[in-house]
């Protein structure tokens, strides 16, 4: 009986295959599109928002079409479509891939400056405008390397189109990651670490000496300073402040009263 049991079962299950296989697959819309209405339609995906489906367009042009330039400006369009998803690992990969590939390629420039972009948005934070919350308080990581994708783009191109608002970004992002080194800097205050305040605010001090936020870091040297005794150093810190800053908004029990930094539109 069981053998008899057994022998069903697998009767069922072979039938059940080769049902299987007698279902139609599903067509493959782009075949026969030619390299430029694949690029056509995939554009047409990329600007209407549908992301996914623009990268598996542009993905079976390149497949197809793998030599001219419709592919090398597919492997572009794929890296613009994962940044616009907020795919960072990919667009990444994929700026790196167009990169090494073709590094003497007409628009190379723009995937320099979109590797910039992809870390640039990073930083910034996707839900920061819901929250409110300052970038110098996270890791800054991503801002180090937004900032070091510029400066590729700036010194390798510096005729190119996006040098411009590179180099503006670049600006924006030296202010950042000086937040960022003042910010741990009066983390440590506030848990009375001084010794650790004071090296933190010494190196944005020494290593981003035009931004804004030198002031405040000063301010915290001359505060740690004078909490761990050390009056000689409180005094030459104070000195470089009001040499610097001879109206300083950082005398003794007041803090300045400004616009936050990263308001930058």
């Amino acid at each position: 009986m069981r053998k008899v049991l057994l022998k069903g079962l697998t009767l069922v299950f072979a039938v059940s295959l080769s049902a299987c296989g007698l279902l139609p697959e599903k067509a493959d819309e782009t075949r026969g599109w030619s390299a430029s209405k694949l690029y056509s339609e995939a554009k047409d995906e990329l600007s209407s928002g549908n992301y996914e489906k623009a990268i598996q367009y542009f993905e079976k042009l390149e497949s197809r079409y793998p030599f001219g330039t419709y592919a090398q400006q597919a492997q572009m369009e794929v890296a613009y479509a994962y940044y616009r998803q907020a795919d960072q690992a990919q667009a990444l990969a994929a700026v790196e891939r167009f990169i090494k590939l073709h590094p003497n390629h007409p628009n190379v420039d723009y995937m320099y400056y979109l590797r910039g972009l992809i870390n640039f948005n990073d930083q910034l934070g996707f839900l920061s405008f819901l929250t409110r919350q300052d970038p110098s308080e996270r890791d800054s990581k991503g801002t180090r390397d937004a900032f070091d994708a510029f400066k590729q783009l700036v010194e390798r191109f510096p005729d190119s189109i996006y040098a411009k608002d590179a180099t503006a970004r670049m600006k924006y992002l030296v202010n950042a990651m000086a937040q960022y080194e003042v910010h741990v800097a009066n983390y440590y205050y506030r848990r009375g670490a001084y010794l650790a305040a004071a090296n933190r605010a010494q190196r944005a001090v020494t290593e981003y000496r035009e931004a804004p936020v030198i002031e405040e870091a000063l301010w915290i040297m001359v505060r740690s300073y004078d909490a761990m005794g050390m009056p000689k150093l409180r005094d030459d810190a104070g000195r470089v402040l009001k040499a610097n800053f001879p109206n300083s908004s950082y005398p003794p029990g007041q803090q300045a009263k400004s616009d936050p930094w990263w308001k930058f539109w």
